[in-house]
């Protein structure tokens, strides 16, 4: 809770003057509201007594409408300056929580799915928005009119009446403090239930295609509606206790009012207080309902604002375990791309087996490696370990241009390589925005990256050619030209490494040789490391690095490794005699 509490105050004392303002303008609004009762009261003992004339009336009007005008001030004073405040604090945390998140390690995404991040940028801020606005007021307002009032009715009217009326009241303190430790526990489980709920909606919908492909609507449905009547019983669970606390709070204030009318009418019957006295306490007991309400809806919202603030506490607090760290070397400003392995050994955390083991390979800034092996064999782990989306055990077997890696600030490793990962993701954006997604748009360079990557052609057909909408996840372009398109970001960045994870696999083979004899133009004097799974791919480069379960089988050029009979022999042999068959069976076709 005092974590919680300090995050909160962190945001506010940048908001102190204007939060200062705001319950001044409610001060002023709830102390003029007091002063009506009396005067109401001062106009009916006036006309009763014969002591007040009409002029005297007219007076005691004219001072009603400039308390109202004053009220009407204050409220919108109040109004501007926390309500205000709150919706800026809110835009604050959601841009700090972005801005963290987009520091956090991959390790963290995979424990926590899309839907319940998307539940802390939406119901969670809204509950701490509330807190911060309405929750403040609602507080300040009650207790500032509780006071107000108990005063005037003890000062103005009677103690022994004021004594009376509240003792139900007293009831609702103890019944607010256990209302708020039940509706924390309830409100917190009923965001968790909205975070399963949006999850399952966001997963249905990026996976909707599958869904169709396997006529798995109905098995979505049922389980969607599951997580949906979870969010309903969670909703309810929280309905219910506002249903039962607040007719029983109105239940009390019927009762302290009962009293009032009972006792303060005999008082008056018997000239303890006066007819004027008895309507302003009984407008003094309107005036209390507000503040008993107003309090188990503060309380509600406390609880439920709090909860949501502990929630985006959690990851606020969450460090990326990849950072720049005090053995960060900032001289380090640029990278040539000499690579060196050296006993690589890395497991993926929770995992039992090694990932990778005793991996030692040297490549030379310019050269090309190309990396093979069957599926799981550890090629995009290589690949993700370069650019330190993962640590190895060891800082010192991996180094770029000599400096261990973690020496090398963040900023200028992850400058330095232009990564196409196996997943071509893209963004639902335009064609040459996510070719120019690393540098300013450039129309000269995005035509040179699209021409380069095989892919220009094609964007020329669609309906707004570089300009055209690609979709959510590039949902409207092929797989291939996903894959180009990609590679044209990639080369559009320029960089001194470029990693390329099995990204030809949606290519045909000829566009497949153009690519690479269009890398091989670009690429001179820089360095490229090629994971594949087609040996097409990779046997023109400098070296070849073949993994086996993690581990190195076998390293050489293309002529060398042929000449082992190995794995790579293996498979090469394999691939021809696949192209040959397939190239057979055309020809058949023709």
């Amino acid at each position: 809770m005092k974590s919680d509490l300090k995050l909160l105050f962190h945001y506010l004392r940048r908001y102190w003057f204007s939060y200062l303002l705001g319950i001044v303008s409610l001060i002023t609004v709830d102390f003029v509201n007091t002063l009506i009762p009396r005067i109401t009261g001062n106009v009916t003992d006036g006309l009763t007594n014969g002591m007040l004339d009409a002029q005297g009336v007219f007076g005691l009007a004219m001072r009603i409408l400039l308390y109202g005008a004053l009220i009407m001030l204050g409220r919108f004073g109040w109004r501007y300056f926390l309500f205000g405040s709150s919706r800026s604090i809110e835009r604050e945390i959601r841009d700090d929580l972005f801005t963290h998140i987009e520091t956090l390690s991959p390790a963290w995404y995979h424990q926590h799915k899309t839907g319940d991040i998307m539940a802390h940028f939406t119901n969670d801020l809204l509950s701490v928005r509330k807190l911060l606005g309405m929750t403040v007021i609602s507080t300040v307002d009650a207790t500032l009119m509780l006071v107000l009032v108990l005063r005037g009715m003890i000062v103005y009217v009677s103690p022994k009446l004021t004594l009376i009326a509240v003792i139900p009241l007293i009831l609702i303190i103890f019944g607010d403090l256990l209302f708020g430790r039940i509706m924390h526990r309830r409100f917190l489980a009923r965001q968790e239930a909205f975070s399963e709920l949006t999850d399952s909606v966001q997963e249905s919908i990026s996976g909707i295609r599958v869904i169709k492909a396997f006529v798995q609507e109905r098995k979505q449905l049922m389980e969607f509606a599951r997580v949906n009547t979870r969010s309903k019983e969670k909703n309810l669970a929280v309905v219910r206790l506002m249903a039962l606390v607040f007719p029983l709070l109105e239940f009390v204030i019927g009762i302290a009012t009962l009293l009032t009318l009972l006792w303060g009418g005999r008082m008056a019957i018997y000239g303890e207080i006066t007819v004027g006295q008895f309507i302003t306490f009984n407008s003094y007991i309107t005036l209390l309902v507000w503040p008993m309400i107003a309090a188990g809806e503060s309380i509600s919202s406390f609880a439920q604002g709090m909860a949501s603030v502990h929630r985006i506490s959690i990851i606020l607090r969450q460090q990326p375990e990849i950072r720049d760290s005090a053995r960060t070397d900032p001289s380090i400003t640029a990278l040539r791309g000499d690579i060196d392995l050296s006993h690589l050994t890395f497991t993926y955390p929770g995992a039992a087996a090694r990932a990778l083991e005793d991996i030692s390979v040297h490549v030379r800034a310019g050269e090309t490696l190309a990396i093979i092996g069957r599926t799981g064999s550890g090629k995009t782990t290589l690949l993700n370990l370069l650019t330190r989306l993962y640590d190895p055990r060891d800082p010192q077997s991996l180094r770029i241009d000599g400096h261990p890696l973690e020496t090398i600030p963040m900023a200028v490793l992850r400058s330095s390589i232009a990564v196409v990962p196996q997943d071509s993701f893209l963004f639902s954006d335009t064609v040459e925005r996510n070719i120019a997604f690393a540098a300013p748009a450039d129309d000269a360079r995005v035509r040179a990256a699209a021409e380069a990557a095989c892919v220009h052609d094609n964007i020329l057909q669609f309906p707004q050619q570089y300009q055209t909408s690609v979709g959510e996840r590039g949902v409207t372009v092929s797989g291939g030209q996903k894959q180009r398109i990609a590679i044209a970001r990639a080369l559009y960045a320029d960089a001194g490494i470029l990693l390329l994870d099995d990204s030809l696999s949606a290519v045909d083979t000829n566009t497949e040789e153009e690519i690479l004899q269009h890398l091989r133009d670009l690429r001179q004097g820089r360095t490229t490391l090629i994971a594949a799974s087609r040996l097409s791919t990779v046997q023109d480069a400098d070296h070849i690095l073949v993994l086996d379960d993690g581990r190195m089988a076998e390293y050489g050029t293309h002529e060398e490794l042929m000449a082992l009979k190995g794995i790579y022999h293996d498979i090469y042999t394999r691939q021809q005699l696949e192209h040959e068959l397939t190239q057979e069976g055309g020809d058949k076709d023709e």
